[in-house]
């Protein structure tokens, strides 16, 4: 990260676009190598950007999917993931997802890469449908991408998850990740979309019945911070009160080195967790730890897993959280316990890793199997609040 900016503006003094993964970049040189990437025309996706698919071909961290017209732009890596990954399943194609990194949408940078990939994407003649996908941008940002989406001439799907976009004119406002990509898919097709509910998660109730009273929390272990905001959101819909090192609000935010307190959601991919140590997607160690930890709570309930595949990511991510997931389960079973494991996969049967696979190991495991992001946090919601 100290050396990644050097590096990125050596790039665009040679006529390159950039795409950056590296995190830890100091906001300063973030703000310097987009001025010059805007004054040179070019294209800085990042820094902290997990991930890209230009023309089809994949960066950082990225799925397997069909070419199509729904042109796609973040700053958010897991958000562009979940988002593919389920236009690839509806039967619709990707034209591109441009990253902007997670910090582009602070007023401090200007949205300089969204705004960018924006008017990319508004004359790309392979783009029909565009979706943003974000956490809220700050204002001054958030004003100007919905008037250049307005601006677009094209219909734009518009997630800011935890902000409402109403609906007007060719902007689409909705809620989740999965309601994202069934509205782009919708209007790639001609159609009006609507919003689709989440699949119940088979054998939930089961499991529920078997919890001891004493049995309360529930903990979101993430590999995705788009992952972690949305349960959260989730959560808060339904009545729960969270803790976060990535928290909707800084009143719930868990102290420095605390990796759980009440029902929490805890993003394993920022900063803190990676200085010196590869991303979670790559490297499970950080996660069965933070699983072996939370097995021996009594006061556990449930544990909120999310699985992403593709390029960059491990070669066997649900091989790798399988045995953590059995000892957990075993741990809790030796003490009188039920621990209630939900789990869902992020890819594609075409990933280096096929989702069919995947999804297998993790049920052989023990984990109940959510059909989706919005669908694992709201069955984990209907544990804490049984």
């Amino acid at each position: 990260g100290p050396y990644a900016g050097a590096e990125a503006l050596k790039a665009l003094r040679r006529g390159l676009n950039v795409f950056l993964f590296s995190d830890n970049v100091p906001l300063e040189e973030e703000r310097a190598v987009k001025a010059l990437a805007a004054k040179k025309g070019l294209l800085v996706m990042g820094p902290d950007c997990g991930t890209a698919i230009l023309g089809g071909v994949p960066l950082g961290f990225a799925n397997a999917v069909r070419r199509g017209s729904i042109g796609l732009v973040g700053a958010s890596g897991t958000g562009l993931q979940q988002v593919t990954t389920r236009i690839h399943a509806l039967g619709g194609g990707v034209s591109h997802a441009i990253g902007t990194g997670s910090r582009d949408v602070y007023d401090a940078v200007g949205g300089t890469t969204l705004l960018a990939g924006l008017d990319l994407l508004a004359r790309d003649a392979a783009t029909r449908v565009i979706v943003i996908v974000s956490k809220p941008p700050q204002p001054k940002v958030l004003d100007a991408a919905l008037a250049r989406a307005r601006s677009a001439g094209k219909p734009v799907v518009v997630l800011f998850l935890g902000a409402s976009v109403a609906s007007a004119g060719n902007i689409h406002g909705v809620a989740t990740l999965d309601d994202a990509a069934a509205a782009a898919v919708a209007l790639a097709n001609g159609e009006t979309p609507r919003r689709i509910e989440p699949e119940p998660v088979p054998g939930l109730d089961a499991a529920i019945a078997k919890l001891a009273s004493t049995q309360k929390l529930v903990r979101g272990l993430f590999s995705g911070g788009t992952y972690c905001t949305e349960a959260q959101l989730v959560w808060r819909d339904a009545g729960l009160e969270a803790w976060s090192n990535a928290p909707l609000e800084k009143s719930h935010a868990l102290a420095p080195g605390v990796r759980a307190a009440g029902h929490s959601a805890v993003d394993l991919g920022v900063d803190e967790y990676t200085v010196g140590r590869p991303h979670p997607m790559i490297d499970p160690a950080m996660r069965i730890e933070c699983i072996r930890e939370e097995a021996r709570d009594p006061a556990v309930a449930a544990l909120l897993l999310d699985v992403v595949l593709g390029y960059g990511a491990n070669a066997d991510p649900a091989g790798a959280l399988a045995p953590a997931i059995r000892e957990a389960r075993a741990v809790a079973a030796r003490d009188g316990r039920e621990l209630v494991v939900i789990a869902f996969a992020c890819g594609t049967e075409d990933d280096p890793q096929p989702l069919s696979q995947q999804r297998a190991k993790l049920a052989e495991a023990g984990a109940l199997l959510a059909p989706g992001s919005a669908a694992a946090a709201l069955a984990a919601a209907r544990v804490a609040r049984r």
